[in-house]
This record gives C-alpha cells, structure tokens and sequence, in this order.
C-alpha cells in the first residue's frame, strides 16, 4: 500500500499583485501556510514582482522559507514580434528562483519583459529564457502553458518537443511538468497526458493549484475582481472567468490526496523548496560608488567636505550667536561623522549634498530641510540644511540613533520649476553608457478604499446607483476599513440589513478593500544603486519611462539609496519673488542669513497679515499669531509646534499663551527642567526636549532617549512598561526618590504622547520666517508672484486681488503700453498681465510687446491695430480678443474711454478683417459716449478676464436697527462662546469642493464691515442655498461653530438665507386692492404682492434717517427696477416711498417711459407689449451688474441680450441666437 505523502508546498500562488486576479494578502497568504504546517510557499504572481519583499518579511517573520518567483508570458516566437497573432499565441510559464543568481536573472527577465517585451502583455521568449536561466526552475504552468495548450489541441508531438526544449533551456533536473486541482474538466485530461508524459521523457511531475485565493467562498470576490480589471459587469455574457471555485489555496492533506497518483508530484514540491536558497541580507548598503581622489575613502571625504562646509559657515554662525564656540561644533561633528561611517552612510550623505550643491549653482533654491534631519550639525556643514542645529538645541540622536542601525532618511524640499533639472541630473549622472539601469523612479501601488470598492463592486454587480449612493454615504471618511465604519456609522448597520442585497455587497468588499489595483509613479522618489538595479528589483514600464518594481520601503530595506525630492510651492513664491526684486534692479536680501527677530516681520506676524504665508495662512494660526505676538523665529517655531488637534483640545495651547502673556505663572516639573523648557514656557512641547529631560532625570543615554520618545510618541504599552522601570532606577541614581520620579515619569508620558519633532518645526519655520520678511518688506512683489502661481484659478486670483486692496497694494489692469505677459511690479503696484486676458495667446501677446519695444507706445486702439495688422493681419482676425483687451482696460492709457473705443471697434476692424483686399484699419472719431458705470466695467472685466479690477461699490453695509437673530462677526471673535449662531454679511469668496462621498459642498469666507469668518457649506443643504452661493452676495448664515481660548472652527451652516429674500417685519401683505398706490410698481402698473425688497449698492440710495441698509423694490412682472427713496422702521410696520417713475429702471435700463415707446422685435417686428422680460440666466452677471436682462419675442424667439433697453442696445437682437 502507498503511504500517502504528508508533507506540500504550493509553489503556484497568485497574490493580490496579480493585479484584480489574485485576490490573497502576502500576509493572510503566509498565515495559512502556517496554519497548514507547510515549511515553505511561493509567490508567482503574473509577468511582475511588486510583491516579494513584502512576502518575503512575512515568511521570514512567520519561521516558513519564501520561495520567489514569477508566472512570466512566453511569446510564441520573439518579443520583437507584435502581431494580434503573437499576441493569440502568448503562454504562460512558472519560474521559480533556487539562488540570488536566479533571482536576479528573474528580475532581468520581468525588467526585459516591460522594457522591450510589452505586447499587451509583458513577454519574455526563449532565447531570453536560455541567456538568463542559471539558478531557475521551471514549471510548465496552468491550462495557458504552452505544453498544457498543445495537449488540449491534441498536439502531443509538439508538446513534448515544448517539454524537452524547456528542460535543454534550464537544464537537467530543472523543469517540472505541473499537475493541478483546480476542478476543471479540461484539466484532467492534461493531467493524464502529463502523466504519460513524465513516463515517456523522465521529466518530473510536480503538484499545483494554481491558486487565485484563499478559500472556495472567495471566488465570488474573485469573479467580481475579473470583472474590476475587465471593466465588465457580472452579468456580461463575454467577461473573463474562470468556471471553477477550486484555484484555492488548499490544506496539505487535500492536495497529497489528490496528488497519489503522480509520482513524487507532492515530494518534489517540498524537494523543489529545500533547493530554493533565495536570502536576502538586509544590513548591507548599495549606495552609488562614488569617484574619491587617490588615496582617500568615502569617509575622507565626507569629513573633508564637512570640515570645510563648517569654516564656511563659521563666520555666520558666529554672527548669530556671539557665545559660539567652535570646540563645541568640533567635537559635535567629529562624534556625528564617526556615528554615520559605523554606519556606512557616508556615500549617502555625499549623493545628498551633490544635488543640492547643483541646485544651487544653478539657481534652484532648496529648503532649509524637513524631518530629523536639520538635527545633524553634518548636514549643516554639507549644505543639505539651513538650520544650526547647536543654535537651536536640535539633536542628532533625533535623527540617526548610533544604538539602532537605521538608515539615514533625509527627505530635501526643492523649488518646483527646478525639480525636473535636479531629478534628470541625477539620471545623467549616475545610469551609465553600459546600457543598465543604476537610477529609477519608484513605483507606487493604488489601493482600494472602502468607499472606492464600494462603488465598483456596486457597478460590476449592476446595483441601483441610488442605493450604492445610500451605502457610500453612510461611510465615515476617517474609517480604516468597513468593519470599523460599520462600529462608527450605526446607521450603516441599519442600512445593511434592511436589504438582503447588501450582504453580499459587503462580504465582496471586506475581501477587496485596501487591496492594490492600479500602478502609480511615485512623485517624488528617486532610487540609486552601486550594481545594475536588475541585481536588486525588476524594473516596470510607467508611461514609457522605466520605474522599480518595488516600492519605497522595499527598496529601503534591500539598502538602495533612496531619494525623496518633494517639490514645494512655497520655496518657488520665495524663488520667483527674489527674482522679481532682482529684475527691477533692487538689492535681493540674502535669505540664508536672515534676521530672525526682524521687527518688520514682528510687527506683520502679531497683526495676522499672513496670508500667502507657509504653514500660518489658516483662520486659526493668525487667531494664534495675533495672541502670542512672536518676537523671533524660535517663537514661531513653537506655534508651529503648538498648533495641532490634539494639543488645541486638551488646553496646551491656552495654557503655553496664558504663560507668555504673564497671565499664569511659568512652573516647571522640576527646577532640573528649567534650561530645557524655559523657550516653551515650562511646557514639553518638542520631542527633544522628552529626550533631553530623561537624560537629566535618569541618567539616559542619547540612544537610549530617542527609543523613550519613540515609545512614549507611539504609545508602545509594553516599551512604556519597561522604561517605567528604566526611568525610576535611573532616577533613584541620581537622587529623585520613587514617588517624585514616578510623577515625573507620568507628566513625560504625556507630554510624549503629543510632542512635536522640533528640527522638523524649526526648519518649517524658516520658511514661514523667510516668506513673512518677504511680504513685510517686499510686499507688491510677494502678492505679484502669488498671482502669478495661481494664474489659472480665478476664484484664488479673485481673493489674491482683495487681499492687495486689504493691504493697500494697487493692482492694475492689464495695459498693451506696459504688461508682460504676467504679473510684474511697477513702483509699488502689481500690474496684471496681458496673458490674464482671455483670448490672447502667446502670439498675439509676444508680437505686442515686440511692436512697443521697436516702435514705441501705442497712441490709440487705432494706431495699435494699425500696427499690429501691418504684414500679419491674422494677429486681429479674432474679434474677441480685441474686444476682451478693451473691456479688460489695456487701452486705458491711450486716454479714451472703454465705451467710446468698444463704439468704435466694429469699424476700426473692417477693413483689416478683409484677407482679400487687407487694408489699414480706418481711424474713425470717437463718439460722445458716457462712460460705463462701476458695475458694468466690473461684469465685463470678468467676462474679458474672469475677475473683476475695478473697485466695487462699498458691497455692504449693516443695518442699524435691532435684529436679534443675527450676531455680528466681530463679536464671536471679541466673546467667542461657540454654540449655534446666526450672522450677516456677504461672500468675499466662494470655493466649491466635492465632498469625500462624492457630492457637492462649497468652502466660503463670509465678512462684514468688521471682520471675516470660515464657512463650511455641507453637501444637504448646498443645492438649496446653490443661488446664494456668489462672491458679493449679501446673505443670513445660520449654523454652528466651535471655540477655544486659541481657535474657532469654521462655522457649519445649517441653514443660508440670501438677503434678497428677507421680508421685511411690518411689510403689508395682501390682494393688489388691499394695498396703497405708492406700493404698485409706477412703471407697469402692478401691485405690491409682485414687489421684493432686494439688497442694492448704497449708491443706489437716497439715505433714510432711520437705517442705513441698501435696499430697492423689484417688480416680478415686467422687472422693472427701482430705488427707496424713504424707509421708515418702527416696532410693528415699514413705511416704504418709492422713488418717482423717473428713477425707476436706473440699473435695468427700461427708461422713463412705458414698453410701448421700445422698438420692435428686430427680426419680426411683433410689437414689445407681447415681449417677454427675463432675467439673465448667468447669476454672476446679475450679481456684479445689478439685473442684466434678456428680451425674447414669443412670436419668433429672437432675443436680445443686453446691459439696457436703450435705442443702440435694441439694435443688436439675435446676439445669443
């Protein structure tokens, strides 16, 4: 009788890299390995690798060998050929790596495979396969192997030639014919063959289950993941799928079982294991080997360089602080270098400082550094920071901690118009002229988050959207999974079971949440290696550009350098606003070594005038700014620190401003403490102060503090135990007795839990420091390149604009005398562009600015299209463009007026707009035209340019009679109570966002005459106040807001009320007869009831005695418009006089007298009594012009759009048509 093998080894295993095919986590994957005792498991993902550093620390972790390797496609003749044939004929074939020769053969291959094999597939061939074969093993593959494939076409003297071909390819011993369990009918029959096969070749079985998941049950999830990547539905006839629920991972007794009757095919499973011998050494590095001069290491020059870099620096460091001593920066380098050469890092540190020295030799400005790293006096003296970390008290054992061999991780903020100049500087300079690849971009994977899988599994199941809509948006946006949404979201519970449907909605999605699904690039990483990267990791084709297989933290644990070169926007408003100082021939301050207690700086910061301003632009840090009034950059540096949840909620901050205020006394926990603490006031904020403190308590020695602050930061229960114990002997030693270091040891604990990285804030507040100088001493220069930056988005240029008024900087038109083709700066005063008009392309835009610098200024709109069409008419053959520049105010500085030239442009343009016959433009007088109001220049600078330059009308003005129900805004920052509140005033900007379920909501700033205020505009109520939601729109916000000593949140509405809306307490109500004449509208004749009191410009108004609010009468049937004349408020009733019918219609335009003096319908000629009146339907325009009114004739449907009713306006019907 035969004994029934008992041990196996599945070495078929598709993981959840098998992007939407496999469905198995690496770390469920070895969990059920163990589970089942099997002494190793594979992982054979297709034609790709992301996964095998992560399956390899599981394996390795869980005491079970991983085995490495690749399901790869065979193409049928050469990767060369890309045919639908080729592509037809594509097979598959396991390989497996026995050594680290085989592994890195295998990421040749997989690189090979995507850089020149990728037909719709990445392939590999034959020859390939014979180059790079040493230290593989084969496995002739599922159904779509080659030999599988001829055996189902009765192809047998082909497949064996397939099957000899293969093991003279690997070698003897090295290829197996597979044999699989996986429940289709198919399958049998190639088992049977391949049976006879192994007989008739002595070719060795082994046994397989070519397996896609974990359990039976999973294969629904499994299908519907086929349906996810196919982009198909499950109810698609075509899609692709497999007809079995057996490809799962299954236990060793049900695969020896099946596998009896092949000879060894269990055996050779575990045979095959043994052989493989793939290790990884983690601790070593394969960083760049680096050209040193002869006779000198890496570690000579690293010293070398650090040595200089101090004696260049010494002369400023001595300028900051006059006490600095150099034996003190000595030692401190001297201790740092002999840490980072034990370590083997000073290849690291040399690449680092070589890029940053290019980038600023080429102008790329580079920050002051992020992270741990500005604690290193090393990096200091390499120019990777701009912090002196002795200055500051940073410490290096915050950074790289000589008890723990981690490798130095310095991430380096670049300037984002540089950063493609560094990043290709790098490529060229390490990848070599021998054809490989030392330097790549990384990859990154996107996973599925719950509400994401939410969605498509509810698309590929074909359920109502409504419902899926339902589910999402019962999902909380913080939760982690659906498990814990559904402990956080009752309701959600609920929901669930209340349809039977939606069971199995939730199982699919338990099984593919947080599961990878598509392939990124990550944006900043770079990647750097000593050896071919194919030594190390396959390479992916991203884009036609080649990036590694393995992510980041891979990468890092294989000891690759790598890179982070995170391009930041702030760094390129200092770098633009440097140059723009230096372009207009002033002196450009010297950032580097600026003065961090500058009282200018002082001055803006304590005011709150830090918009544009890094890290202190929000609501909440200039509440905090105005309170604390920093007097030096360390100041700063705390709130940085300081201003965080967690800190605002439990009182710190309110605390640490008492103290700095003198409202509460400075303590400290133990007079030990006071050196340390006394810059926060007594209170541990920082991280290095918890490691300084331990040290000075108990005795801690550098290494050792930075394992107590990473245990106290990461709440690590057990490490909190053993230091507990650590510290109160440590304590005892140095005469603290146990109940006093016990105490002490708890205020550690949780000031810990909360501290902030202080070289991380420090460095931050460099920035902050070096832009608010800026904006203090440049401050039209500093607003100018932020509007450059935001060029594009004009909502953000629109509030760019206010923020210039607010502070007193001019910003003027775009002027075809004076604009470049962006912002500049002319004495003081930001001038707009030409490129900020629409319509205007870099040709019209560089041609223009070519006529005035070889011809002069323009004179006149006629002399500039004279000039400008000479030899190139195309340049004036859109009109609009033109007509955009007028409206725009470009020709302001020619002396006459927009309307006269806007009278004037039709005739101006037509002869040049000939292309047969192109003459010069004709020079017609300019006609005797008023100019146009306020609000209309306003609507038409935002129609030529999308925002609006000329200054608007005081927009609101607060009544002055009791109103209960509304608070004004600068009394909740006076006595901020929180609660629920109502306010007034109008949007000084508007953001519209879609929220994190995918509906509509809107971001706002609502001001009053006095102050200004956040407004958060939830997804339930946007689409009701949707109308009310314009910049200039006077409304009653009605919500909730929340308060601290510190900060008060955004307000929540909950219910907006345009003003336009208000009635009136007192206004009479009733039928047409029970109201007085002076109600009626004087103009058609129609009562009160179609009358509405509406907000209006307080120009409009004939001020009453009584209330200073802006207000006009609208009549709802022929929209004719009117001022009041006198508003008379007492406790009970309005007394309202409207205006003459002279006044009537001021800024709609109807005239002053009735609609039959308007002329007919210019198209028919029906007569305008039957006319209909709307208003515009484009709210933007009624907002910033008043009513804009559209004329429409219901006999033909012609129309006219225009500003009024006037005889030249009428002229032009069918404009829209």
């Amino acid at each position: 009788m035969t004994t029934v093998p008992d041990q196996f080894v599945h070495l078929h295993v598709h993981t959840c890299y098998s992007l939407l095919d496999g469905i198995i986590r690496p770390d469920d994957l070895v969990a059920r390995a163990v589970e089942y005792k099997m002494p190793a498991v594979a992982i054979t993902d297709h034609g790709t690798m992301f996964g095998v550093i992560q399956f390899y620390m599981e394996a390795v972790r869980a005491g079970i060998k991983p085995i490495i390797g690749c399901e790869c496609y065979v193409a049928p003749r050469t990767i060369a050929d890309k045919t639908p044939a080729d592509h037809a004929g594509l097979s598959h074939l396991v390989l497996l790596a026995e050594t680290m020769e085989g592994y890195r053969n295998l990421c040749r291959l997989a690189t090979i495979a995507q850089q020149d094999g990728f037909f719709h597939k990445p392939r590999i061939d034959k020859a390939l396969l014979q180059k790079h074969a040493k230290g593989l093993i084969g496995l002739s593959a599922c159904l779509k192997g080659e030999i599988p494939h001829l055996i189902c076409r009765g192809r047998q003297d082909e497949a064996d030639a397939a099957a000899r071909q293969y093991c003279d390819m690997l070698g003897d011993r090295n290829f197996f014919l597979e044999v699989q369990n996986n429940g289709l009918p198919e399958q049998e029959t190639v088992n049977n063959a391949l049976l006879d096969m192994s007989r008739r070749l002595s070719i060795p079985l082994v046994g397989t289950n070519d397996c896609h998941y974990l359990d039976p049950e999973d294969s629904r999830a499994h299908e519907i993941a086929l349906c996810l990547q196919t982009g198909q539905t499950i109810h698609d006839t075509d899609r692709l799928k497999f007809d079995t629920n057996q490809l799962n991972f299954k236990s060793t007794g049900e695969m020896c079982v099946f596998l009896e009757p092949f000879p060894r095919a269990a055996a050779n499973t575990v045979a095959i294991a043994e052989r493989c011998q793939v290790a990884f050494d983690f601790s070593a590095r394969h960083f760049p080997v680096l050209e040193t001069p002869p006779g000198k290491t890496m570690a000579d020059m690293l010293e070398d360089s650090a040595m200089a870099g101090l004696k260049k620096r010494w002369q400023h460091i001595c300028k900051q602080s006059s006490h600095a001593d150099k034996s003190v920066y000595q030692q401190r380098l001297a201790y740092e270098l002999a840490v980072i050469n034990e370590m083997g890092a000073p290849g690291y540190f040399l690449i680092i400082a070589d890029f940053i020295a290019y980038a600023k030799n080429n102008g790329i400005l580079t920050g002051p550094g992020r992270g741990s790293a500005p604690g290193s006096l090393v990096c200091y003296c390499l120019g990777i920071t701009g912090v002196d970390p002795i200055e500051h008290g940073l410490l290096f054992e915050r950074f790289l901690n000589p008890e723990r061999n981690v490798m130095p991780d310095i991430d380096v903020d670049i300037c984002i118009n540089g950063r493609e100049k560094i990043h290709q500087y790098l490529m060229d300079k390490y990848n070599r002229d021998d054809g490989e690849d030392y330097a790549a971009c990384i990859a990154t994977l996107g996973t599925m988050r719950s509400r994401a899988a939410l969605r498509e599994v509810g698309r590929a199941l074909i359920m109502p959207l409504d419902d899926v809509n339902k589910v999402a948006k019962l999902i909380p946006p913080g939760a982690r999974s659906l498990d814990d949404a559904l402990k956080k979201e009752p309701a959600l519970r609920a929901l669930i079971d209340s349809k039977p449907e939606f069971g199995e909605l939730m199982d699919v999605i338990r099984k593919l949440e947080g599961l990878p699904f598509h392939i990124l690039m990550n944006a900043a990483g770079i990647v750097l290696s000593d050896k071919p990267l194919t030594c190390y990791t396959p390479l992916y084709r991203f884009k036609g550009e080649m990036i590694t297989q393995l992510d980041a933290r891979s990468l890092e644990t294989m000891g690759l350098a790598r890179l982070d070169l995170l391009g930041m926007r702030d760094l390129t408003v200092i770098s633009d606003t440097l140059q723009l100082i230096k372009n207009q021939g002033r002196q450009t301050p010297d950032l580097s070594r600026i003065d961090t207690t500058d009282a200018a700086t002082c001055q803006l910061l304590s005011k709150g005038d830090t918009f544009g301003v890094f890290q202190l632009a929000s609501t909440g840090m200039k509440e905090l700014l105005v309170k604390a009034r920093p007097r030096s950059l360390s100041e700063v540096a705390v709130l940085i620190a300081l201003y965080r949840p967690g800190l605002l909620e439990n009182g710190m901050v309110a605390d640490y401003l008492g103290r700095k205020q003198g409202l509460k006394d400075t303590t400290y926990p133990t007079a030990k403490l006071e050196p340390i603490l006394k810059e926060t006031c007594g209170l541990p904020v920082y991280q290095e102060q918890i490691m300084q403190a331990v040290q000075v308590l108990a005795g801690y020695t550098p290494g050792q503090s930075d394992d107590f602050r990473k245990a106290m930061g990461k709440r690590i229960a057990e490490k909190i135990a053993d230091h507990r114990q650590r510290f109160i002997n440590g304590a005892a030693a140095k005469g603290i007795d146990k109940a006093t270091a016990l105490q002490l040891f708890e205020q550690l604990e949780y000031f810990g839990a909360y501290g902030f990285n202080k070289a991380h804030s420090i460095a931050y507040a460099f920035i902050a420091w070096q832009m608010a100088c800026l904006k203090a001493h440049f401050p039209a220069e500093f607003m100018a390149v932020w509007l450059d930056i935001s060029f594009g988005c004009v909502d953000r240029i629109a509030r760019l604009i206010g923020e210039c008024r607010d502070s007193n900087i001019p910003v003027l038109p775009p002027d075809v005398n004076q604009s470049a083709r962006q912002f500049t700066v002319v004495n003081g005063q930001i001038r707009c562009g030409l490129a900020c008009v629409k319509k205007t392309d870099k040709g019209l835009i560089d041609a223009i600015i070519a006529e005035r610098t070889a011809a002069g200024p323009f004179v006149s709109l006629s002399d500039f299209c004279n000039r400008m069409s000479a030899g190139r008419p195309e340049l004036l053959q859109d009109r609009k463009a033109l007509e955009n520049l007028v409206k725009a105010g470009a020709f302001d500085s020619t002396g006459a007026t927009r309307s006269q030239m806007m009278a004037v442009l039709d005739e101006i343009l037509k002869p040049s707009l000939d292309l047969q016959q192109p003459r010069k433009p004709a020079v017609p007088a300019l006609p005797e035209v008023g100019e146009w109001s306020p609000h209309l220049r306003r609507a038409l600078e935002k129609r030529a340019m999308g925002i609006c330059l000329t200054p608007a009308p005081p927009a609101y003005c607060h009544a002055k009679l009791k109103r209960p129900t509304t608070t004004p805004l600068c009394s909740i920052y006076e006595n901020p109570q929180g609660g629920r509140v109502a306010v007034d005033g109008i949007w000084k900007a508007v953001e519209y966002k879609q929220g994190k379920d995918g509906c509509p909501m809107a971001l706002a700033e609502l001001e009053d005459n006095n102050a200004a205020i956040e407004v958060v505009i939830p997804a339930e109520i946007y689409e009701s106040a949707r109308h009310a939601l314009l910049p200039g729109r006077p409304v009653i916000v009605e919500g909730r807001y929340e308060c601290d000593e510190v900060r008060i949140s955004p307000l929540q509405a909950e219910r907006i009320i345009p003003l336009t809306d208000i009635t009136f307490p007192g206004l009479p109500q009733g039928k047409k007869e029970d109201l007085p004449r002076s109600l009626a509208c004087p103009f058609c004749g129609h009562a009160q009831t179609w009358l509405r009191m509406e907000y209006a410009p307080p120009e409009d108004l004939k001020t009453s005695t009584d209330m200073e609010i802006a207000c006009q009468l609208r009549c709802g049937y022929c929209r004719a418009v009117g001022p009041v004349t006198t508003v008379g408020i007492t406790a009970d009733r309005v007394q309202v006089e409207i205006a003459a019918i002279g006044q009537w219609n001021q800024r709609a335009g109807h005239g002053t007298d009735d609609t039959r003096k308007l002329k007919p319908c210019a198209f028919c000629g029906h007569h305008p009594p039957d006319i209909e009146y709307v208003i515009d339907p484009d709210p933007l325009e009624e907002i910033e012009t008043g009513v804009i009114n559209q004329i429409t004739c219901p006999q033909c449907g012609a129309a006219v759009h225009s500003m009024c009713f006037c005889d030249p306006c009428l002229t032009k019907w069918n404009l829209r048509q």
